[in-house]
């Protein structure tokens, strides 16, 4: 699969091609979404990673060996230490969770999916994500990659974002509209 066949674009869309089409040639696809998913989900649960990767502050020495060491020590692929490295030495550690997202695009493309991001007020047990998974593959006819999130200020709900189109059935979106409502009802 070429660069051209995909449609991702930016820095970010960028340097997922890149890594997607190694990943490809070592025939790796699975593995490094796996990879990912575990740096990504480091991110999210360290507020000092986040702060190395989001900061102007540090060098680009400083983030190279930072990141070096954390990817060494969760025993990530060399595959993903040398691409980490590469974003790193090129000062683009800040797009470095966009870069996760497109990747995860171009393998749901690769796949002949369509990736459909979940926010959920709590996180979704397994029978639940069956059921929106099943839901969505009968909706739009193929089938879904769900990218789940957890927002506790949805209350209760969820939101479903698939391409240009959203669901949102939150409590939060229910209450705000009750309110508007009753504004105009005054």
């Amino acid at each position: 699969m070429s660069s051209e066949q995909t449609e991702t674009s930016g820095v970010a869309g960028r340097y997922a091609t890149a890594l997607f089409e190694l990943a490809l040639d070592r025939s790796a696809i699975d593995a490094i979404a796996n990879d990912l998913q575990q740096l990504e989900a480091m991110i999210n649960e360290s507020a000092d990673l986040r702060r190395l990767i989001q900061s102007p502050l540090f060098s680009r020495g400083q983030q190279s060996d930072a990141m070096a060491a954390v990817l060494t020590s969760a025993g990530l692929s060399e595959l993903v230490r040398n691409f980490v490295g590469v974003v790193a030495g090129n000062r683009r550690l800040f797009a470095l969770e966009g870069m996760i997202g497109a990747y995860r695009g171009i393998v749901a493309q690769h796949r002949g999916e369509v990736t459909a991001d979940v926010t959920s007020a709590t996180p979704l047990t397994e029978a639940q994500r069956a059921a929106v998974e099943q839901a969505l593959k009968q909706a739009i006819g193929s089938n879904v990659a769900i990218n789940t999130d957890v927002d506790p200020d949805l209350i209760g709900g969820m939101v479903v974002r698939v391409g240009s189109r959203m669901v949102d059935s939150s409590l939060r979106t229910k209450l705000q509209r009750l309110q508007l409502a009753m504004k105009g009802a005054a």
